[in-house]
């Protein structure tokens, strides 16, 4: 029983969030999240099963979720994670693992990607602003990823990279 629905973790269960550098969706996202969940079945730290879960937003994101409470995950849990998602990157055609991209959403309300020099370009051509609605893929917190991940720019780090008003 560690894998679990996402809306059954506590606000407090540790999160990583994972973000795809290009949307994967259709065949791609069902082999994405067929294998993900297989890995989190067998998840284990030190031989104990982590309770846990994952959820999927916007073609884009996907966070996978510890309860700590229940269990805590290890350093090589961990990189067993990772490892398992950069295996997938080659057959989804797109990275998920340390991309360091900045993401948010177009005035037509698609996510969009760049890395800080071009998001910082389309935020000085007007094209993103304070209000823009970011992602935020540092977030470390399962309540985080239910509340905090999408916000205007201007209640984010993002806000660093716009130009300054004044």
């Amino acid at each position: 029983m560690p894998l679990v629905p996402f809306a059954a973790l506590p606000d407090e269960a540790r999160v990583w969030v994972f973000s795809a550098a290009a949307p994967v969706t259709g065949a791609a996202a069902d082999v994405l999240l067929r294998e993900v969940d297989q890995h989190l079945t067998q998840w284990r730290a030190h031989g104990v099963p982590l309770v846990c879960a994952r959820d999927w937003r916007d073609d884009r994101f996907l966070a996978v979720a510890v309860d700590e409470a229940a269990s805590n995950a290890s350093g090589c849990s961990i990189d067993a994670l990772f490892h398992a998602l950069r295996a997938l990157e080659t057959q989804l055609g797109t990275s998920l693992v340390g991309n360091g991209a900045v993401y948010w959403r177009d005035a037509g309300g698609a996510v969009s990607v760049a890395d800080r020099p071009a998001f910082r370009a389309v935020a000085a051509a007007g094209a993103v602003g304070p209000d823009t609605l970011v992602f935020d893929p540092t977030i470390t917190t399962v309540g985080a990823w239910r509340h905090e991940f999408e916000k205007p720019a201007r209640a984010s780090w993002h806000a660093r990279l716009l130009p300054q008003v004044g």
